[in-house]
């Protein structure tokens, strides 16, 4: 599980069947302060989370493939919940 923020959408003029009726999101990973930022990935939204948004990734295929219900889905990444707060001890 990744935490992230939504910083982008993906639009396709065609897409994966298991894709359908289903948005992609482009998330930038959260990591803390001084650790080493990592690149933005694109999962399939669950949500309805938007840009800005706060959220919950399951980036592992097999899981992801679990939380649509697809075993032979081709997802390697699923947002499976938007975050409302975080609170990180000794951070602030």
């Amino acid at each position: 599980m990744t935490l992230g923020k939504v910083v982008g959408t993906v639009v396709t003029t065609i897409s994966h069947p298991h894709f359908k009726h289903r948005r992609l999101l482009v998330v930038q990973p959260l990591v803390l302060p001084g650790d080493p930022l990592e690149g933005e990935f694109i999962a399939l939204d669950t949500t309805h989370a938007g840009i800005g948004d706060t959220v919950l990734v399951n980036r592992e295929g097999n899981g992801a493939r679990q939380v649509l219900d697809n075993p032979d889905g081709c997802v390697i990444s699923v947002i499976v919940g938007i975050v409302d707060s975080l609170f990180i001890a000794g951070f602030e």
